[in-house]
């Protein structure tokens, strides 16, 4: 009888194990394929600003347009805080 029930302990264990190992697969699964995609991204990006180099250029432009504008707002964002506390 006390064999039966370590019997049933030790298959238990096994496919805990075996459910635990096939979860942990499927995250290093899904984590490799986002990572595939970023890489694919990456290669795409770096073939489109090779043939047309002055898509790079713009997209500098382009971000520098995006930082300055984003600069401008939090500091509009800041100045009305500050009228807004100054009224209270």
């Amino acid at each position: 009888m006390a064999n039966s029930d370590a019997g049933d302990r030790n298959c238990d264990n096994m496919l805990k194990t075996l459910s635990d190992l096939n979860k942990d697969l499927e995250k290093l699964l899904e984590e490799m394929e986002k990572i595939s995609v970023q890489a694919t991204w990456m290669a795409y990006d770096m073939v489109v600003m090779r043939t047309n180099p002055t898509l790079a250029e713009s997209m500098r432009r382009l971000e520098d347009a995006f930082l300055n504008c984003k600069e401008e707002m939090e500091r509009s964002w800041q100045e009305l805080l500050n009228e807004t506390k100054q009224k209270q």
